[in-house]
């Protein structure tokens, strides 16, 4: 039997290494090398939407892949693609790390310089275990082989007072009022307002997470408050100083529990660029970025576009701008803003509404906002068009972003 290997290796010239020596073990296909952790998480999703079969057997990740550490790369593709084997390709193999690679999912690690019989036999062992896998997972239904887990979809602001949060809280009303099991997570961590626009008092937060080592249901559980709406809140701390304490480790961990459990996971990033923000933004599968329709905030947008490429984060292309507040009168229309940002904007732009707001965001009471308000029409629609609500029974969506990077693409092909 063949086996199909996917490396994922930073440096040119260990990639060349790495591939001459795959391609001479028996009976293995191994693919072109990827060069960062975004392109193996993008590749794995795209070929798992194509088909389950054409998941690779093997992934090996090199310990100097970026900009997401080996360590917890490797965690999220067990997570996510639980029938795919991981070997991790260390210098260091030391019993320490070798604990540390298993215990985040890792079937084998590889020493270097590397040793075709080392190699060959880790290759091997991953493999059959991942047919394995496959073969159980195959009576139980061919879904389970993508593993569990939703769509995380994170809403940042080009800067403050854009309509981040409240964006992020109706999208989050949508999905639930369409019969979705939703999330709502705040990583605007020193100055959220999620709590202030639900009418919510809660004494746990997403802090109580940060310094656990295994995020388990039952831990997940006591730091979430149920919603009168059904929608599990993830709240941000009442003291910002204590959102320093929310580091990048623990978004991936809290993130990746959070999409094991729902089907939606909606996740306000805020303004502000933090190391966990910049997390999740890595990891979703869509990301919105607000903007209003006026020089600063759209100069903003650009910037951030610009910033989250720069730290290789999230590309231009992947990520989806919402145009706020827009009205017919300015001279700044969406076009435009796609054009500046380099970004794709979404079809939905949301009218200017502050008297249609205001009465609910006084009262902290998003969720009473009226059916009839513009403003919760056009944010609803936008939902629907990010392919974030239900459909009802026996209608298809059609032209509609889906909760993958690669449909965003498509979609933009088919639109020109």
């Amino acid at each position: 039997m063949t086996t199909r290997i996917l490396p994922a290796v930073g440096d040119a010239d260990a990639a060349r290494s790495v591939t001459t020596l795959l391609s001479q073990l028996p009976d293995a296909e191994p693919a072109g090398p990827v060069g960062d952790s975004t392109s193996l998480l993008d590749t794995l999703a795209r070929l798992a939407a194509e088909s389950l079969d054409e998941l690779p057997e093997v992934v090996l990740v090199h310990e100097r892949i970026g900009p997401v550490p080996a360590l917890e790369l490797i965690r999220e593709v067990a997570l996510r693609f639980p029938a795919v084997g991981v070997i991790l390709v260390t210098s260091d193999a030391g019993p320490g790390l070798y604990s540390a690679a298993m215990d985040s999912g890792a079937r084998g690690l590889v020493a270097l310089p590397m040793s075709y019989e080392e190699l060959a036999q880790r290759v091997q062992a991953a493999a059959s275990w991942s047919t394995g896998v496959r073969r159980h997972l195959g009576h139980a239904g061919g879904e389970a082989l993508t593993g569990p887990g939703g769509t995380v979809v994170t809403v940042s602001g080009a800067k403050g007072g854009v309509g981040t949060t409240v964006l992020a809280v109706q999208l989050a009303l949508a999905a639930r009022a369409s019969g979705k099991n939703t999330a709502l997570a705040d990583l605007d961590l020193q100055a959220g307002d999620v709590a202030s626009y639900l009418d919510v008092q809660f004494r746990r937060s997403i802090v109580d997470l940060a310094g656990i080592q295994d995020v388990s249901p039952r831990v997940l559980q006591d730091a979430l408050f149920t919603h009168p709406t059904g929608i599990g809140l993830l709240l941000a701390p009442g003291e910002g100083e204590r959102g320093e304490e929310v580091d990048e480790r623990a978004v991936r961990q809290i993130v990746s529990a959070l999409r094991h459990r729902y089907e939606l996971v909606v996740v306000d990033c805020g303004t502000y660029m933090t190391g966990a923000s910049a997390a999740a933004i890595e990891m979703a599968d869509l990301t919105l970025l607000v903007t209003t329709p006026d020089v600063v905030a759209v100069r903003a947008a650009k910037r951030m576009v610009r910033l989250w490429d720069r730290l290789q984060i999230r590309k231009a292309e992947e990520t989806v701008t919402v145009v706020n507040r827009h009205t017919r009168s300015t001279e700044i229309q969406p076009p435009l803003v796609e054009r500046i940002t380099g970004t794709r904007v979404a079809r939905t732009a949301v009218p200017s509404g502050f008297k249609e707001l205001q009465p609910a965001v006084d009262a902290g009471r998003m969720q009473d906002l009226e059916a009839k308000s513009a403003v919760k029409q056009a944010m609803w629609a936008l939902a629907g068009e990010l392919g974030l609500v239900k459909a009802p029974e026996g209608v298809e969506k059609q032209g509609k972003f889906r909760g993958d990077r690669g449909s965003i693409g498509m979609l933009r092909t088919r639109n020109k």
